[in-house]
């Protein structure tokens, strides 16, 4: 993981093409290795969530490539490296888990983040209907030592459309995104034993995804 902080430090004041194709090989091996630390992620992982069996760890990798299209930063690469690990692979919209690698910025996450307008329905509706089974989630232990609480980003300032106001758990209704975020430093990223630590905090996550596939219409 050395490497890969180390290039990816490098990045940003080097965001160009002619620097990047000097440097490639240094990114192949970079990837490379992102690659073998989600395929150890994901056999550790598959040990308590069946679903990510016969999953393909190239499958989750995200290009390093920007959509520059629709962005005032025109830079063409990601300044960081990054995997979704879901059932189905990173195209997938079933809630599974996301491994983030960027010097300072390093995080794990997980959840359903910006589902579709049925998806965001389904789980609201399910949140209605059985808010006691989600607060069990979020209040467990486990959860607890390593996420606190759901992400307060992008929240409704009102109610969504069909809830009133006065809703006893509008908080939780008031979500956009349903996720989750560990933050890491870089000493818990080089840590030898990093992909086992990962395993361990998605496995704290398993519960919060359970209960999302299962809104899944």
């Amino acid at each position: 993981m050395e490497t890969i902080l180390k290039f990816l430090k490098q990045l940003p004041k080097n965001n160009n093409k002619e620097w990047f194709d000097a440097n490639r090989k240094t990114y192949e091996l970079c990837k490379a290795e992102f690659e073998n630390i989600v395929k150890s992620v994901i056999d550790k992982s598959v040990v308590f969530d069946k679903e990510l069996a016969s999953l393909e760890a190239k499958k989750c990798l995200f290009r390093i490539n920007k959509d520059v299209r629709f962005s005032k930063d025109k830079s063409p690469y990601k300044t960081n490296m990054g995997a979704s690990i879901n059932p189905g692979g990173k195209k997938s919209m079933i809630p599974g888990y996301y491994l983030n690698i960027e010097p300072g910025k390093s995080f794990l996450a997980g959840g359903c983040y910006q589902p579709t307008p049925e998806m965001l329905a389904a789980i609201r509706q399910e949140i209605d209907y059985n808010t006691a089974d989600l607060k069990k989630i979020i209040s467990a232990k486990d959860f607890k030592t390593y996420f606190k609480e759901l992400s307060q980003e992008d929240k409704l300032k009102t109610a969504p459309k069909g809830y009133e106001k006065t809703h006893p758990d509008i908080g939780l209704l008031q979500h956009r995104h349903f996720i989750a975020i560990h933050h890491l430093t870089d000493m818990d990223v080089l840590n030898k034993n990093f992909p086992t630590y990962v395993a361990k905090v998605f496995k704290a996550m398993l519960p919060l995804n359970q209960f999302l596939r299962g809104c899944i219409p």
